[in-house]
């Protein structure tokens, strides 16, 4: 059975070309790029390449870029730096739908004598803009706002709020692990002082992220250890995954058109498609201001995880937008935030398309989904013949 591979916002498969780029690091060359002789000064060469492939993608200066172990400490570095360089200030501004790596942080820190708010959603996943600007006082250290929710794939205008932050002398961070490689990105016409990716979501290793850090942004580093990363980020560099990240970042900006073209028009046709033929479903997020492959459908009336299982047996790989395939029976925090209705959030289904994706594995999808979703609404007490048409 053949995979067809929707579920691109999770994780993506590594690119050959990058692949290949990364075999030599682990057994040809395996120099410490620290070490003075030339066979480890070969790999730091190689090394400084990537941060200049890295930088590119972001509109950054090399010196700007530093390589991290993920998305999830990229962030958790971003936010601590500027609490720890603001000592006197107690005051933190995030979302309701960032991704866990800082809703759970700053929940942390709201439990751990700093106060913190969190900015609301409209229904199409849009930011309540006036509420952040309300809450911004001299008490706040850092505002942290994602530049594209993972789940819903709606765009947050960061240029604007970052120079409106940036003006109250606030540290403004934006988590762009989604954004990286979908959308156009340059933080040198931007205010941001720090922003947050990750290799492994842009077709590079896992384990491999990237903090940009403004050249004259007060920084506390987060792992103290030896010179490496100019001393922002202790331990000896994982040195494959940095040169996987590079060529990644190099490709993605290669295919950039490609992901705003043909990956947009194959998710508008599943999209389209999907929308006519099974009545009472509902688009969740913006579908004018959203990643050009993401798309987060609601099937009224049935569980997220019983669709996934269902389309499992045709190999057929996507999320759900319900937390219930964790072992919760609770929808998302970020389909809660946008007051997706109960009946439609459970059964809510994120499909995130890649390059490799093809015409055909949307049209596999196309047929087989509806008899799905028929299925398990003659199964469920809920669901009612005579309500149809969507919404």
């Amino acid at each position: 059975m053949n995979v067809i591979y929707v579920d691109n916002n999770a994780t993506t498969r590594v690119a050959p070309e990058v692949f290949d780029e990364m075999i030599p690091y682990f057994s040809e060359f395996y120099g410490n790029p620290s070490s003075m002789h030339t066979f480890g000064g070969n790999v730091g060469r190689k090394i400084r390449e990537a941060r200049e492939k890295v930088a590119t993608i972001l509109g950054a200066a090399p010196e700007e870029i530093v390589f991290t172990s993920c998305g999830t400490e990229s962030d958790s570095t971003a936010i601590r730096a500027a609490v720890l360089s603001n000592p006197d200030k107690k005051h933190i501004i995030t979302t309701r739908v960032e991704h866990p790596a800082v809703k759970n942080l700053g929940e942390y820190f709201s439990k751990n004598g700093f106060r913190v708010t969190f900015v609301p959603v409209d229904r199409k996943g849009r930011l309540d803009i006036d509420y952040l600007y309300e809450n911004l006082t001299d008490d706040t250290a850092i505002v942290s706002i994602m530049w594209a929710n993972n789940e819903s794939g709606t765009i947050f205008p960061i240029e604007e709020l970052s120079k409106t932050v940036k003006e109250r002398g606030i540290v403004f961070h934006t988590d762009a692990v989604q954004a990286i490689g979908k959308i156009p990105i340059d933080v040198s016409k931007t205010g941001v002082d720090m922003l947050s990716l990750s290799g492994h979501k842009l077709h590079g290793p896992k384990g491999i992220g990237v903090l940009y850090i403004r050249k004259g942004t007060k920084f506390s580093p987060y792992i103290i250890g030896g010179h490496q990363e100019s001393g922002r980020r202790g331990g000896t560099e994982n040195v494959a995954s940095i040169i996987g990240i590079g060529k990644a970042c190099e490709l993605a900006m290669e295919h950039l058109g490609k992901e705003n073209t043909r990956v947009k028009k194959l998710r508008d046709k599943l999209e389209t498609e999907i929308l006519k033929r099974i009545p009472n479903t509902i688009i969740n997020g913006d579908p004018e201001n959203r990643l050009p492959n993401t798309t987060s459908i609601a099937f009224e009336y049935v569980e997220g995880e019983s669709i996934l299982l269902m389309m499992d047996e045709f190999g057929i790989c996507a999320s759900s937008g319900s937390a219930c395939t964790s072992g919760s029976l609770e929808p998302s925090h970020v389909l809660r935030a946008m007051g997706v209705p109960f009946t439609a959030a459970h059964g809510s289904i994120r499909f995130s398309l890649s390059i490799y994706n093809t015409e055909e594995e949307i049209d596999f999808i196309i047929e087989k989904l509806p008899p799905i979703i028929e299925r398990l609404r003659e199964m469920s007490p809920f669901w009612d013949d005579k309500v149809i048409g969507n919404r």
